[in-house]
């Protein structure tokens, strides 16, 4: 049996994006049809994966090309295809070339040296919205300053310019919310923003990161367009990703309040619970970046032709119940989670020990201060950010 539309692919995406739900049809698909065909909003039909073999097979297979995709009639969701130069759009070995220099910036003891930051920053927030006084926004108080300052330090951003990035974030990552001409616009932004930073930081070198991808420019290692277009890749993943997950988490926790209860009552499940939440949040509106096949490849028993587009949804994956125990559930004591919410393969997400620090440090400060906290409204009065990559409240207003 399967859910594949007789009149031809199903169009896609299959719906509105609510909230944190996930549209039906993915688990129909995952049950059912993990490798099924689907026509994107651009660029024809693509593969859907939905299965959590599929996937992390996909994943780890060099077979499918990233800069492949960025060939203009790739079918995507997006109005233009992923430029080329970064490292979400680069195969080996340019990849692993890049990804070498850019993991430098993210070493443990850097990281380690940022957490203290983070607590100071937290407090300090939370500070504010405890003298302010009820309601308070959390996506205001801690979810845009706090990966925002963390990534301005770790890449040697100074902070009083971080307006001038962040004008052209959203923008950058629109799915519907902006015209392809915005996005273009925004990007050309966003380059021009590096350029500058890197003529301006050449005399003045440290342990961040826009210094290191200098050293390597200098050395010949990067290119100038690899190390701006892998600058901004860097600098996007590493608050927009960010921001979004703390706030889809505050927001899960508090509305399923339960949660947040337990996580105030036993502390130590911190840990699991963000692992579980990671796991369940579907943090993209849509399906993955797409990669093209460089040949025919064989994947669920499916045979993908060269050329052909494929994307994935992740969390549709990480809620498959032949991996996954009762995977609707949230379950804070779940033994067993090698979700993927950080990607496999290759293009693991650098920054994950980043972004698992920033969440641990935002739920802590807010639990030991704020152990009544509950929305000020209901679930339903929260309203979301439209058409953007990665879903995320556009306030989350707060109580306690």
């Amino acid at each position: 049996m399967t859910v594949t539309d007789t009149a031809g692919p199903p169009k896609y995406p299959f719906g509105p994006v609510v909230r944190l739900d996930l549209h039906p049809r993915y688990a129909e698909l995952c049950r059912n049809e993990p490798v099924s065909r689907v026509t994107m909003p651009y660029g024809g039909e693509a593969w859907l994966l939905t299965g959590y073999h599929e996937i992390k097979e996909f994943l780890a297979d060099p077979r499918f090309s990233s800069y492949a995709a960025t060939a203009p009639d790739t079918a995507r969701v997006t109005p233009l295809p992923l430029r080329p130069g970064n490292l979400l759009s680069m195969d080996p070995p340019d990849h692993g070339r890049i990804r070498k220099v850019v993991a430098h910036a993210f070493r443990p003891r850097i990281v380690s040296q940022l957490a203290d930051r983070m607590r100071d920053l937290v407090d300090s927030e939370l500070d504010a919205m405890e003298e302010a006084g009820p309601p308070g926004d959390l996506v205001q108080r801690l979810a845009i300053p706090l990966p925002v300052r963390m990534i301005v330090e770790l890449f040697g951003v100074p902070y009083e310019e971080r307006a001038e990035f962040r004008r052209y974030s959203d923008v950058f990552v629109a799915t519907s919310a902006h015209t392809k001409e915005e996005i273009n616009e925004a990007r050309d932004g966003l380059e021009e923003f590096l350029r500058k930073l890197i003529a301006k930081r050449r005399s003045s070198l440290s342990d961040d990161l826009i210094s290191v991808l200098i050293e390597a420019l200098d050395a010949g290692q990067l290119t100038e367009v690899e190390a701006v277009r892998t600058g901004i890749g860097v600098l996007m993943a590493g608050h927009e990703t960010s921001l979004s997950m703390i706030s889809n988490v505050c927001f899960l926790l508090l509305a399923q309040r339960e949660l947040y209860a337990q996580l105030c009552d036993d502390p130590k499940l911190i840990d699991p619970a963000l692992e579980e939440m990671l796991r369940i949040i579907p943090l993209r509106s849509v399906g993955s970046f797409p990669r093209r096949a460089s040949e025919d490849v064989v994947i669920g028993g499916v045979t993908i032709r060269e050329g052909d587009t494929v994307i994935f949804q992740r969390a549709q994956g990480d809620r498959d119940e032949r991996v996954f125990e009762d995977p609707e559930t949230i379950r804070f004591d779940r033994e067993r989670n090698p979700h993927l919410g950080f990607g496999h393969g290759m293009h693991y997400c650098l920054g994950a020990s980043l972004a698992r620090a920033e969440l641990r440090v935002a739920l802590e400060g807010l639990m030991a201060r704020f152990p009544s906290l509950r929305l000020a409204g209901t679930a339903e009065d929260v309203p979301w950010k439209p058409g953007l990559i990665a879903r995320a409240p556009e306030s989350l207003l707060v109580t306690w």
